[in-house]
């Protein structure tokens, strides 16, 4: 690196707040890492410096907007399987490229947040691989050792962010072709569930599994471009107290190294609060089996075979990759209907066995290989890298790849946590949890983790319910809270406008809370909140003359809460004096 500016997302958010960063500078800073990486093999296309300087000096005359531009004045590169209007896409292979006039949905949604394209990065062709030496543009350099393979096939962009040469990357995934990578050059990568980031304006690999990847250096610069890209939907966070997944049988494909890191990594997640679960891996490892291995190839082909059938001398198709693709015609619409049955039974074998699990911590890949070594084994040894990634997409999940050690030869590893569907913002938050409880080196930079405020954090889809009677914590009907995924928020009181009284029957003996005009009292309450979805069901078990209302607090503020209809306090006992149900209890003793 020329300097030791900290490219991370909201490093530079920061210095630019603070008036001491342009636009300009960070550009200037990337040029000149660009030019001190020299070969590295990760560029296929850049922005012109020219125009990247106008680009920046026009963000600069804009810097009133800073606020809602949120990505304002950051640095990104682009897969180039992905297209930026006025740079050739070529998903490297040269005969197959066109220049857009439109970027990506993706692409530009993130130009209008702020941010700027630096270029389009080296990856295996047609993406079609984990490895990421299928390119004619060459290998991109593992910045942690050249001799090894930096992983695919969304490998420039890794190798980009891991280097310091941009903030973030994009990718795409398949089949781990956003994880993989990650895991190989020591940095964040999150697969979104598929559908939830546009993919239109990607050159498709298998077009019902494609997800447009995202590559950082943490999760919370990781969840800035999502919130840009997508709107998450609201999930539960995970909890201080989480079970996750232990696959059984484990592979390491004979690396002991990676073997003791992922040991260890389990360990870590015990201590952070995890209970370490044991659950059957073949259904995972048969729906891998089925996208190299099954029909789901002839998408490959339906994606790009035309071309590669009809290539030209010299159009740069790598025989690796026309091997795999072209291979889809072995296959019938037969073959594509058994597939889809027989996917079916391993989606359920495999939803059995995450029932119960907060996630699965998986090795991000078994082991990892040398240029050389892919040479002597192009196929085999790609199929070994995706034996814990290529069943996520088939079951429709969220995933995101962390750092997670080194071994003794300096080479990352890393571990997966995967998730069921539309829980990319529960597992960045814990993400970051895990990133500062390891503290590793972010990538092959000096950046550092941002403050932990700026933390992903999960926004809940909860309601507010204000209990005043046996549904508080410790009394008899507390468990019907609980049982729902209830959580105690806060003790609280009403307004001095309601009347208490203790009802007749029971048990379990309970009060009612009257709204009144004149000589009410303030009562205290609890407020529990509770997962919108299970409001229904908590309302249909609270027996007449209770019901839900609206309760002034004592603070002047609303919430749902426990009312009773009026004309059930008749005779009742007025308990509004003592200040609220547990006081009248205590009387009672």
């Amino acid at each position: 690196m020329t300097s030791t500016l900290d490219l991370g997302v909201h490093s530079l958010r920061a210095a630019y707040r603070g008036g001491t960063l342009t636009c300009r500078q960070v550009v200037e800073e990337v040029l000149a890492r660009i030019a001190q990486a020299g070969d590295d093999k990760v560029w296929i296309a850049r922005m012109p410096d020219e125009a990247l300087r106008d680009i920046a000096a026009a963000l600069d005359g804009r810097r009133a907007e800073i606020e809602s531009l949120p990505l304002y004045g950051i640095p990104f590169a682009v897969k180039d399987n992905i297209d930026v209007a006025g740079l050739a896409t070529t998903a490297a292979c040269p005969g197959f490229a066109y220049t857009p006039d439109h970027s990506a949905v993706v692409v530009q949604s993130l130009i209008y947040a702020g941010a700027i394209v630096i270029g389009k990065t080296n990856l295996d062709q047609f993406a079609t691989g984990l490895v990421g030496v299928r390119s004619p543009y060459g290998v991109p350099r593992n910045p942690f050792d050249a001799a090894y393979v930096p992983g695919g096939s969304s490998s420039g962009s890794a190798v980009s962010v891991s280097s310091g040469l941009v903030s973030f990357a994009l990718g795409s995934d398949t089949a781990g072709s956003g994880r993989i990578p990650a895991g190989f050059n020591n940095i964040v990568g999150l697969k979104p569930t598929p559908g939830l980031v546009s993919t239109e304006g990607a050159v498709p690999a298998c077009a019902s599994l494609d997800c447009i990847s995202v590559f950082a250096l943490s999760c919370a610069d990781a969840n800035a471009v999502l919130d840009v890209v997508a709107t998450p939907k609201i999930t539960p966070a995970i909890g201080k107290s989480f079970r996750f997944g232990v696959p059984k049988p484990l592979e390491f494909f004979g690396d002991s190294a990676y073997a003791h890191l992922y040991a260890e990594a389990v360990e870590k997640l015990k201590a952070m609060g995890g209970t370490a679960v044991e659950f059957d891996y073949t259904a995972f490892r048969d729906a891998a089996q089925l996208l190299y291995n099954g029909p789901w190839v002839a998408e490959r082909t339906a994606a790009v075979g035309a071309f590669l059938e009809e290539i030209h001398e010299g159009a740069g198709v790598w025989p690796e990759t026309r091997q795999i693709i072209l291979g889809g015609r072995e296959y019938s619409a037969v073959d594509a209907f058994e597939g889809q049955y027989e996917l079916a039974e391993l989606k359920a074998a495999a939803a059995a066995q995450m029932a119960g699990l907060d996630f699965l911590a998986l090795p991000t890949a078994g082991t990892i290989y040398t240029v050389g070594q892919l040479r002597q084994e192009p196929i085999l040894y790609n199929s070994h890298l995706g034996h814990y990634t290529n069943f996520v997409n088939f079951f429709g999940l969220s995933a995101l790849a962390l750092p997670a050690g080194f071994r003794a030869d300096g080479l990352p590893f890393g571990i997966t946590l995967v998730a069921s569907a539309n829980t990319e913002r529960a597992l960045l938050a814990f993400g970051a949890k895990w990133q500062r409880a390891v503290s590793l080196p972010l990538g092959k930079t000096a950046s550092t983790l941002p403050p932990a405020a700026l933390d992903p954090v999960v926004v809940e889809d909860r309601v507010s319910i204000a209990v005043v009677g046996a549904h508080m914590s410790g009394l008899p009907l507390n468990g019907q809270l609980t049982a729902l995924g209830g959580r105690l928020e806060s003790a609280a009181v009403s307004a001095p406008i309601y009347r208490l009284y203790a009802l007749p029957g029971g048990p379990p003996f309970r009060p009612g809370m009257v709204r009144t005009a004149d000589g009410g009292g303030a009562v205290e309450l609890e407020i529990w909140s509770l997962p919108s979805a299970a409001v229904g069901a908590f309302v249909s078990q609270i027996p007449a003359p209770l019901g839900i209302g609206t309760v002034v607090l004592g603070n002047g503020s609303t919430v749902l809460g426990f009312l009773c209809e009026s004309h059930a306090t008749v005779g009742a006992h007025d308990i509004t004096g003592m200040g609220g149900w547990r006081a009248y209890l205590k009387s009672l003793a």
